[in-house]
């Protein structure tokens, strides 16, 4: 049950420059936005706040996953970033919230700002922001990062949403620009979130991963020569690129040898098909008596001549 995760040095240092280019930029947005009494450009800082909060989840997440498992923590440290990907979307959906209702108030009372002030802060945040979703798109699969990757990638398009708007405001003077450009990029947050939020709970109450079926698990498993059955079984993730499997499965009375090449044919298939490659197999025997579920311990007499209960991690 020891599970060991490799450390991933390259992806630390990518967060620790997200994380320095990103205060930087927080600092850049929220000074310049108060000065061009702009609310999308505040609305950016708010965002870009939670995107350093993000980075610095994630990279504590990155840290504890390279930890090794323990007695006490026999799987490790591997929902460490899932738990970080799960407290930054519901951050990030607190956050749309705010940015909607001050973009409605806005709107029945604009403000006048300053679109070349505007323009200028979003143009740099464009090329940071796309500058850190690219080195992070390497690692888009696992949800800690793909969190932080959406993060920047959602900033990317908001900024140049503010780029844009700012160009409009500069050639109609319609300050309701702005407001509308904030409830734009407040339903890009909430929308991103809502799915990262719905896959890390799935996780969290380890639910059955939502790239797999378990009906095509358990016709796999019944397909391997020689299994007679396959029930009690449970699918979930370890992290978000890690997933576990564990099953009872009735075959016939047969020595352990026997037994042992049906389990290596269910695991290749397993992993093979479904990158599944943690599993606790337990055989049951067909025609002895069960108890729970489980195949009864043979009684003394039996012992010595047949084996009725096998189970193989």
């Amino acid at each position: 049950m020891h599970m060991v995760t490799s450390p991933n040095r390259k992806m630390q240092r990518v967060l620790k420059i997200s994380m320095a280019l990103t205060a930087a930029y927080v600092v850049a947005t929220f000074y310049f936005g108060v000065r061009a009494h702009s609310l999308a450009l505040i609305s950016e800082a708010g965002h870009n706040v939670s995107d350093l909060l993000a980075i610095l989840l994630s990279f504590a997440a990155v840290y504890f996953q390279t930890r090794p498992a323990t007695d006490q923590k026999t799987f490790g440290y591997q929902r460490a970033g899932v738990l970080a990907a799960f407290v930054n979307a519901l951050t990030l959906i607190l956050l749309a919230a705010w940015i909607a209702l001050a973009a409605i108030h806005r709107l029945y009372a604009p403000v006048a700002v300053q679109p070349r002030i505007m323009m200028a802060v979003a143009a740099a945040g464009v090329m940071m922001n796309g500058a850190i979703a690219a080195m992070l798109w390497n690692s888009s699969g696992d949800v800690n990062i793909r969190t932080v990757f959406l993060h920047m990638l959602g900033d990317t398009l908001s900024t140049a949403a503010v780029i844009a708007g700012s160009a409009g405001i500069l050639a109609t003077g319609a300050f309701w620009l702005d407001p509308a450009l904030s409830l734009v990029i407040a339903a890009m947050i909430a929308w991103s979130s809502s799915s990262i939020v719905r896959e890390t709970l799935n996780i969290l109450l380890e639910g059955t991963p939502r790239a797999l079926s378990l009906a095509e698990i358990r016709a796999a498993v019944n397909a391997v020569p020689g299994v007679l059955d396959v029930h009690d079984l449970h699918v979930w993730s370890l992290g978000s690129a890690s997933h576990a499997l564990a099953s009872h499965v009735t075959i016939a009375e047969m020595p352990v040898s026997g037994s042992a090449t049906i389990l290596d044919a269910i695991n290749s298939a397993l992993r093979d098909r479904f990158h599944i490659t943690h599993t606790t197999i337990q055989f049951e025997i067909i025609g002895c008596e069960t108890t729970h579920g489980c195949s009864a311990p043979p009684g003394p007499e039996a012992v010595g001549h047949h084996h009725h209960n096998d189970h193989t991690h």
